[in-house]
């Protein structure tokens, strides 16, 4: 057991590398300016090394989203009894992450830089869309297997709008970054706008697919 968790930290921890060595090469020069055989060699591995980690070059900047994926599908799916998809996905949607919630002094250059590095590349761009289009299957997908749901049509309709939502906020983020303003500031203006985005969608979907309960006995009357 000791030595299968040693192996597992050390697989953890040639990731990171990996994709932290990536990170700084691309904010440095620019996605495309840089190959994957060039961050293998400075990371100190070979090429195929970084793709048994990393199958695609875009994944390196992207890895992270796996975990989110798997955070926004538990959250959907663990909500208690009487609370809609919509207000799971509200409190998930809300919560801060990354360098925005970051308190290094560091991290408004290392976002502005991530920034730069992503809108200024079509294949970042591109592989995001794809991303996004992967959340919105697997949330509709768990929704839709849900009693009350609708079928496969709503379920697709509400997962639609509220990825369109998070997208919508990741975008104000970016453009808030690239303008100068600092971490702080940019996490204020998205978690506002998160619950009035949240609020628009609460006219439409505030009542739909909510997470039935046992039943409960009424006490006998005496």
């Amino acid at each position: 057991m000791e030595a299968t968790g040693l192996r597992e930290r050390k697989k953890q921890h040639t990731r990171e590398l990996i994709a932290e060595t990536a990170r700084r090469l691309f904010a440095e020069r620019g996605f495309e300016r840089v190959t994957v055989a060039e961050v293998a060699r400075v990371a100190d591995v070979s090429q195929q090394t970084v793709f048994n980690y990393f199958p695609r070059k875009e994944d390196l900047v992207y890895w992270r989203l796996e975990s989110f994926e798997e955070e926004l599908l538990a959250a959907v799916r663990d909500r208690p009894p009487g609370e809609s998809v919509l207000a799971a996905f509200g409190r998930f949607l809300l919560v801060q992450r990354g360098l925005l919630a970051s308190d290094d002094p560091a991290a408004r250059d290392r976002l502005a830089a991530v920034t730069r590095m992503i809108v200024e590349s079509p294949a970042l761009l591109a592989r995001e869309r794809e991303v996004f289009a992967v959340y919105t299957d697997a949330l509709a997908a768990a929704i839709a297997a849900e009693p009350g749901s609708g079928g496969e049509v709503e379920a697709r309709v509400a997962a639609s709008a509220m990825i369109g939502a998070h997208r919508a906020l990741v975008d104000h983020a970016r453009r808030r970054i690239a303008e100068g303003a600092e971490p702080r500031t940019v996490s204020r203006e998205v978690r506002a706008r998160g619950k009035a985005a949240l609020a628009l969608l609460d006219r439409g979907l505030g009542g739909y697919a909510v997470r039935r309960g046992p039943r409960r006995v009424p006490p006998r009357a005496r």
